[in-house]
């Protein structure tokens, strides 16, 4: 009896075996399906949202077709369209209408940042209601003379930056960089591509503050495409991470992963002090006042010598145009009143528009951007008197013009304080 009971207590145990890795099979093969499934997902995103965002071919024969037809001119044209020594490279466009491109001129390593001319043009941001241009290098039209040309420049930049700038000085510089081929003349082609490119807010920063350190040269323009110098650092601190990973990283934990990945301290010191040099250019300048609505890392870089750069300048806009807009903005709450990341305004709730005036000045939104930025790995005997010179700097309210010599203190004891730590390094 013992030896019938034996075959059938081995033959149950087979079966059990067989029953369980049967099941192991049936999890392997759902986790197998399930990780291609997931993983084809993820590339199939990827690639429609790369082709979608990645459009350079598109820009660029969009371009070169305006300029063999004799539409547009500029000093990068020929390179571009002819002689092929302007090229794209890895795309790091952000929005479908706004391609920005790695780029080679030569021997010159550059951005390429083109506007695609099947959208809205916005008097400042797509935040704000969108106004339909006339069709794009429609003007000026043929037979204006360099005279009216001027005169639509100005008129232009008068209602951009207002009255109180140096504008005969600006329409100058504008002329300047108009010309091209610098023949001593603007031609009609050229004087199309000035007009569109006088659209984009990036592009009269950088004429503006042409002479600063501060902000990308702008190198050369075919139409609305134009090039500026790579700023070879960014974004200013943090990880750029997949954005699967994004959604599961919680924004307490990617904060104090961002400050991880940073210079050292006094090298922080200086790249901060730039921050606060280019608030400066800003704040009344020659050529009128801008806002800094964008204060995020990825706006900034910094190059091998540790100076700031502003890499992204296209939510920096004129002062005038930004009070002119809001009044024309419509709300209910205070967070309708809000152009760009961080320029808010308050709403009046009798008269359902935004108030024209800023809530928070330039430098004080600065100061909340650097705060952990600078704190972290601070010298010790230099913590304290920092922490609160930031918290004072992050409680200017109103217009700066409004407050200009408090602005004016704050933004110098700051400087003062840290060009103090890192005057006798190398760093400096």
């Amino acid at each position: 009896m013992a030896r019938g009971l034996f075959p059938r207590a081995w033959m149950t145990k087979s079966y059990h075996f067989q029953v369980r890795l049967s099941h192991v099979r049936v999890k392997y093969l759902f986790l197998t399906w399930l990780t291609v499934f997931v993983g084809s997902w993820v590339i199939y995103v990827q690639y429609s949202s790369y082709t979608e965002l990645c459009r350079g071919r598109e820009c660029q024969n969009n371009i070169c077709d305006k300029y063999r037809k004799g539409v547009i001119d500029g000093s990068a044209c020929s390179s571009l369209c002819e002689k092929g020594s302007l090229y794209f490279g890895r795309c790091l466009s952000s929005k479908p209408n706004n391609q920005v491109y790695t780029g080679s001129w030569g021997d010159v390593d550059g951005v390429i940042k083109c506007q695609l001319d099947d959208v809205l043009h916005y008097e400042l941001g797509e935040e704000l209601e969108p106004r339909k241009e006339a069709a794009l290098f429609e003007k000026p039209t043929r037979g204006t003379s360099v005279e009216k040309f001027k005169e639509m420049v100005s008129s232009h930049l008068k209602a951009k930056v207002g009255e109180q700038a140096n504008l005969a000085g600006l329409v100058s510089l504008i002329l300047t960089v108009a010309d091209g081929n610098k023949d001593g003349r603007v031609s009609l082609p050229e004087a199309k591509s000035a007009w569109a490119l006088l659209q984009l807010n990036e592009v009269l920063l950088a004429v503006v503050l042409q002479d600063r350190e501060h902000t990308p040269k702008l190198l050369g323009f075919c139409g609305d495409l134009y090039v500026v110098e790579r700023v070879p650092y960014t974004p200013l601190y943090g990880l750029s991470l997949p954005w699967p990973l994004e959604l599961w990283v919680p924004a307490g934990f990617r904060r104090s992963l961002d400050q991880w990945f940073t210079p050292s301290w006094p090298r922080k010191a200086k790249i901060s002090i730039g921050l606060l040099e280019l608030v400066e250019d800003v704040f009344h300048g020659p050529f009128g006042s801008f806002l800094m609505c964008d204060m995020r890392p990825g706006s900034f870089g910094y190059t091998e010598r540790h100076d700031l750069r502003l890499v992204d300048g296209r939510l920096v806009v004129p002062e005038e145009a930004f009070k002119r807009a809001m009044r024309l903005q419509r709300c209910q709450e205070d967070h309708d009143c809000v152009y760009g990341v961080d320029c808010r305004t308050t709403c009046d709730h009798v008269e359902g528009r935004c108030m024209a005036q800023v809530s928070q000045p330039n430098l004080a939104r600065a100061c909340g951007a650097l705060k952990d930025y600078l704190l972290r790995g601070a010298p010790a005997h230099l913590r304290d008197e920092l922490e609160k010179q930031l918290y004072a700097c992050m409680a200017l309210r109103g217009s700066a013009e409004h407050m200009e010599m408090e602005h004016s203190l704050i933004l110098n004891n700051l400087k003062t304080l840290l060009w103090k730590q890192i005057s006798h390094t190398k760093d400096s």
